[in-house]
């Protein structure tokens, strides 16, 4: 997991450094990073938001596939397929974003945790004797490189104890010291993991740090409540499925601030502003992409769908792939071991069955999708 961060936390690293070159302030820094990387990933986000209002567009038709074919899922997925190529909707679009925005995060925490590295650019070899001097001047047992907050501790420990470290030379005692001034918000140590229980009482840090984690929750609740409202609003079917809305709405900020209570006190003041800026674009994309504007965009796309099957009429996406491996199995499963033992047929001949009921499975999507299908090729033994 080290190594995961190591390499995620080198390019947010450099971006961090020169960020901090100009403003001099780590929080400061901090909400400048966050606006840039929003700004790096608006196409992502342009584009699920597009994918979204044009779903909302088809809701009326998939409610109608879903009355037709209520007792046949099969039949009612390939429906739904039809209907996703017609009008060139990929449903698992919005799966990207999140996955870029968990790549992100691991930069963002290799770099909150590691400042010595990224932000003052501090060689390897002399953080780890660093680390060495900490581990002999701190109550952590076994501290050492493979830590993952061994900058942290060993920054909170040179404030306490610089004449320990006068050995690594002026330089890196000047650099740490001054750093150390400029790593805090209001005065609190972003180093620093918020808790409930503060050892030295409720300072002022102390209850800036805890304010923290419930901030980064109200940020995150303030866009899921803002995006179901507007959801609801042009889409009042979605009032279905309110149940599993509102533990999303109200489960995900409480579990963030139960992470945020467990990582230093950057990490949260980073989800905070982007949950802020998070906001501020879906608002303003929610008022660009008008009704009329994506139901102009949707017929652009049915075009471009059109025009790329007739192109392509061979190739599969990847739903349609997944459909067919569905379908196979629910041909090769359904039943076939309960009309087994009613016909009394053996082992080897009940697989032979359930193999020439996957081959035809098998026929029939290719025949479907316009391909051809050999028998030789998916023989079984």
């Amino acid at each position: 997991m080290n190594a995961l961060y190591d390499i995620i936390g080198v390019p947010f690293g450099y971006l961090m450094r020169l960020i901090y070159s100009f403003c001099n302030n780590y929080a400061v820094a901090i909400i400048i990073f966050t606006i840039v990387t929003k700004i790096l990933l608006f196409p992502v986000s342009y584009k699920t938001q597009k994918g979204a209002a044009r779903m909302q567009l088809l809701n009326p038709k998939l409610e109608k596939l879903k009355k037709s074919f209520a007792n046949n899922p099969q039949r009612l997925q390939e429906e739904q397929q039809k209907l996703y190529q017609q009008e060139g909707v990929n449903p698992m679009g919005s799966c990207l974003p999140m996955f870029i925005q968990m790549f992100l995060l691991f930069g963002v925490i290799d770099v909150i945790y590691k400042p010595i590295t990224h932000i003052l650019n501090i060689s390897k070899n002399v953080i780890k004797d660093a680390v060495a001097i900490a581990a002999q001047n701190s109550d952590i047992k076994g501290l050492d490189m493979k830590n993952l907050r061994c900058e942290l501790l060993t920054m909170e420990n040179l404030r306490d104890h610089s004449d320990k470290y006068a050995s690594l030379g002026e330089n890196f005692l000047s650099k740490v010291t001054e750093f150390n001034e400029k790593f805090t918000i209001f005065g609190a140590n972003l180093g620093k993991t918020p808790t409930l229980h503060p050892e030295g009482g409720w300072t002022r840090e102390a209850l800036i740090l805890a304010a923290i984690p419930f901030l980064a929750g109200l940020a995150q609740m303030l866009v899921s409540v803002y995006s179901q409202i507007h959801q609801k609003r042009t889409n009042p079917s979605a009032q279905a499925g309110g149940g599993c809305m509102t533990i999303m709405t109200f489960g995900m900020p409480i579990i963030s601030i139960l992470f945020a209570f467990g990582l230093p006190a950057g990490i949260g003041f980073y989800w905070i502003w982007s949950s802020v800026f998070s906001f501020l674009i879906t608002f303003a994309l929610n008022c660009y992409f008008t009704p009329e504007r994506i139901t102009a965009i949707n017929e652009k796309e049915k075009e471009k769908a059109r025009i790329y099957a007739e192109k392509h009429p061979n190739k599969k996406t990847f739903m349609q792939k997944m459909m067919e491996q569905q379908a196979a199995l629910d041909q090769q499963n359904g039943g076939s071991s309960a009309s087994g033992k009613a016909k009394g047929i053996s082992r080897s001949e009940q697989n032979k069955q359930n193999r020439d009921k996957l081959k035809e499975a098998r026929r029939r999507m290719a025949e479907k999708y316009g391909d051809s299908y050999d028998d030789d090729d998916n023989d079984e033994d």
